[in-house]
């Protein structure tokens, strides 16, 4: 059975949130919503789907985010997401960046919301499984809380129940996709107050949060909590989720039980003829702040980039990590 709760999520992030992203999150919690990174309708139609969209059924709940503004395209894309066995649709209404701006997608449709809401109405008509949309507190010049209030209740009459909202700004030109994730103050109490207007629906907060303690107060004004960079760059801390967020009783699976469960998957990858780098890159924080975590990153940067590396790598740093070995292994050893 799969939980889908968007109670806490881990963000879609491009370049990161690929498939081996998400089965290594999966191994250290089972109940948070994972996150495709965004791919475009286009994409979906015409690409390579068992490279832009395969998951393993380990991976569940996940959701797809699509990215595009043509309603007929984002339906038909909503469609083959669900009968791949998505869970959820998510449209990308946040992203900032030129390119994405001159498809016509992402941040700069929050100034269209009738079209955002031609866009969801045929993707939920198209499918069965849920719609929902990730959005900012607004672009540019839309100051005015009137301007996100409007563009929720457009998007919402769709039926869709749904919300994602990044509390920062997006200014479409002058900042960098990255200056656009920092430079822009937070407006938690924007989103808080959005809630607190539209309770019906499900508000889930993003942006600026890096701790399970963070996530916890803001719990206390939303109904969840959406982690990005933090959750990539030190993703130890998605081991308490289960327990602090959703309240389950198992333990925390400690780190060296998590990339274990990693071996088998690595395996697989590697006789499909797979490289162990695209799944080591996603691990290199599992030891952030720990006395050996240097180490570990060294072993996986030098040894698990090689073409002819195995997952012996991956034992290998597993072990020094645990075991607090700090010996220089030589970029070349078996």
């Amino acid at each position: 059975m799969n939980y889908l709760s968007h109670r806490f999520s881990v963000a879609p992030m491009m370049d990161w949130t690929d498939r081996h992203c998400r089965a290594f999150h999966r191994g250290l919690t089972k109940r948070a919503l994972l996150y495709t990174e965004m791919v475009t309708a286009d994409a979906v139609i015409h690409g390579d789907r068992e490279r832009l969209l395969g998951f393993s059924g380990e991976e569940h709940p996940i959701a797809l985010q699509l990215g595009g503004s043509d309603p007929a395209k984002l339906a038909n894309a909503a469609r083959i997401g669900a009968d791949l066995g998505y869970d959820e649709i998510n449209l990308n209404v946040g992203c900032p960046s030129d390119r994405v701006q001159e498809g016509r997608f992402g941040a700069c449709l929050m100034a269209e919301p009738e079209l955002v809401a031609a866009c969801v109405e045929a993707m939920s008509e198209s499918q069965p499984v849920p719609v929902t949309v990730k959005c900012r507190i607004g672009i540019d010049d839309q100051d005015a809380e009137a301007d996100l209030q409007r563009f929720i209740d457009v998007v919402a009459e769709t039926g869709c129940r749904t919300f994602v909202v990044h509390a920062r700004k997006a200014w479409l030109k002058g900042l960098s996709p990255k200056e656009n994730r920092e430079v822009p103050p937070l407006d938690y109490q924007r989103v808080y107050r959005l809630k607190a207007r539209r309770p019906e629906l499900t508000i889930v907060i993003n942006g600026g949060i890096e701790t399970i303690a963070e996530a916890q107060t803001h719990l206390d004004h939303v109904d969840g909590v959406m982690l990005g960079r933090a959750a990539y760059q030190n993703p130890y801390i998605l081991a308490d989720v289960d327990r602090a967020i959703f309240g389950e009783p198992t333990s925390a699976p400690t780190r060296d039980e998590a990339l274990s469960q990693m071996l088998p998957y690595a395996n697989r990858h590697l006789a499909k003829g797979g490289r162990l780098s695209n799944i080591t890159r996603h691990v290199l924080g599992l030891y952030h702040g720990q006395p050996r975590g240097r180490v570990f990153r060294r072993i996986l940067s030098e040894r698990g980039s090689q073409a002819s590396a195995t997952a012996d790598v991956l034992s290998d740093a597993i072990a020094l990590a645990e075991q607090g070995i700090t010996r220089q292994v030589r970029p070349d050893a078996a």
